[in-house]
């Protein structure tokens, strides 16, 4: 791995120490996932009034096995345990500490979240009083509400890395072997306390993440071809041999929430798969224009993930309520309409990536903002408030509110403010004054 010296750990985002075919991979995922929602969302307005969801592709027969292909969750885990243990050790071997590592962590993802939230909670609010039904607009929430519950899993495996880190360094197959094994240990006894699976939102993501912290140390470019076909291989006998026998779902949407052992395997496949993909993926991604582009989509995609469901289904209720005919889910005519719909999708991702990908994109300059660790601790402790309370009695309008306060805390806590333009300090300066972190205003400079 290159160093790149005090750019890299002063930013904590340096593109060049970025990896091309990461980012191409990153990309493919996402558009996986846009994809597939496109073809999940089926809202339904019945007789007496009443809106209900349909999930089209769960419903059929065939797209049980197709799953296992298309679940990209676990290679997303993986691609952030690749990066996310990279930028970690550049920021330490630059003199950065822990407590600033989870400050641009909790940062790189609260902030275009926040702007989420508050859309949606204006928007839900504004249509409450032009009278929509309660249930419509509870149903909008939880629905566009879904990919939060990856920015909650996805924050605190990044928030673990250092943690992680030191104890891969020491051992890296045990620590694997440990959180493996504590992903039995929950799915044993889900069914004794079956609020214990949620443990596995930690263990099976960090587990998955731990697969990228090997393949950045090299362990598996070092195997053969033969070698990473035979992991996928075994992979996937052992996912047909414990859903075979009845220990897990075959269906991966499933064994999403909450995650189990399924989810390690295929993520164990998935970053094989990639490794042997790598001749073709890499030259690919060095294409300049391929290059350029992914830098673009790559500094904007998660406002891309967080956006797209809310986006999908206000889209579908709008068209619910248009006098416009309808093809029934599922049906002939459905299907051709997912081209339209994710072309239509895709018209308004684009202005809404220009506005709030900003907020993604922004500098966090780790070594000038001094992050003490009792405010990184109480940060985060604030921003899992609200994701806590989602997960154990659902989406509403309240408390995607109560989420648009606590993050908004938690970023004013970690001086997340954007930067005003004038009276900005120069470019290049590396020290600040020892109270500039009250005010907020270091974390906009590069």
């Amino acid at each position: 791995m290159r160093s790149t010296g005090t750019r890299a750990a002063g930013t904590g985002a340096d593109t060049e120490s970025r990896d091309p075919a990461i980012d191409l991979v990153r990309f493919i995922c996402l558009v996986l996932v846009v994809v597939g929602h496109s073809t999940m969302v089926s809202p339904v307005l019945h007789p007496d009034g009443t809106v209900t969801t349909e999930n089209t592709l769960a419903e059929q027969d065939w797209f049980e096995p197709v799953i296992w292909i298309f679940m990209v969750m676990p290679l997303f885990f993986v691609t952030g345990g690749i990066t996310g243990l990279q930028s970690w050790r550049r920021l330490k071997a630059g003199g950065g500490t822990a407590a600033q590592f989870i400050r641009a962590r909790l940062l790189r993802l609260a902030r275009p979240a926040t702007a989420l939230l508050a859309a949606m909670v204006a928007g839900l609010s504004v249509a409450a009083a032009l009278g929509v039904d309660r249930q419509v607009v509870q149903l909008v929430a939880t629905g566009a509400g879904m990919p939060l519950w990856f920015l909650a899993a996805y924050l605190a495996a990044q928030l673990n890395i250092p943690v992680l880190a030191a104890l891969h360094d020491r051992a890296p197959w045990l620590t694997l072997g440990l959180l493996v094994g504590l992903v039995v240990a929950v799915d044993c006894l889900r069914g004794a306390v079956p609020d214990l699976a949620n443990a596995n939102l930690v263990f099976v993501w960090c587990a998955v993440q731990q697969l990228g912290f090997l393949a950045a140390d090299g362990h598996l470019s070092r195997l053969s071809r033969s070698g990473l076909l035979g992991i996928v291989v075994a992979a996937h006998l052992l996912l047909g041999l414990v859903t075979g026998l009845g220990l897990y779902r075959g269906n991966m949407l499933v064994n999403l929430n909450p995650p189990n052992l399924t989810l390690v395997l295929l993520g164990v496949s998935q970053l094989a798969v990639m490794e042997l993909a790598r001749p073709v993926l890499a030259p690919l991604a060095g294409i300049r224009w391929i290059n350029r582009f992914l830098q673009v989509a790559g500094a904007r995609s998660l406002t891309v993930y967080l956006w797209h469901l809310p986006l999908l289904a206000a889209m579908s209720g709008l068209l619910l309520l248009a006098p416009i005919p309808k093809p029934s889910s599922g049906t002939a005519e459905w299907w051709w309409s997912r081209p339209l719909v994710v072309l239509a999708l895709v018209l308004l991702l684009l202005p809404v990536a220009a506005a709030f990908g900003r907020l993604e994109e922004r500098p966090t300059a780790l070594q000038a903002f001094r992050c003490r660790p009792a405010v990184a601790g109480t940060a985060v402790v604030v921003v899992f408030l609200p994701v806590a309370d989602a997960a154990l009695s659902g989406l509403s309008v309240g408390l995607l509110a109560a989420g648009v306060v606590c993050f908004s805390v938690a970023i004013l806590m970690l001086g997340g403010l954007p930067l005003p333009r004038r009276g900005a300090v120069r470019r290049g300066r590396r020290r600040w004054p020892g109270k500039m972190w009250r005010r907020g205003i270091a974390s906009g400079v590069k």
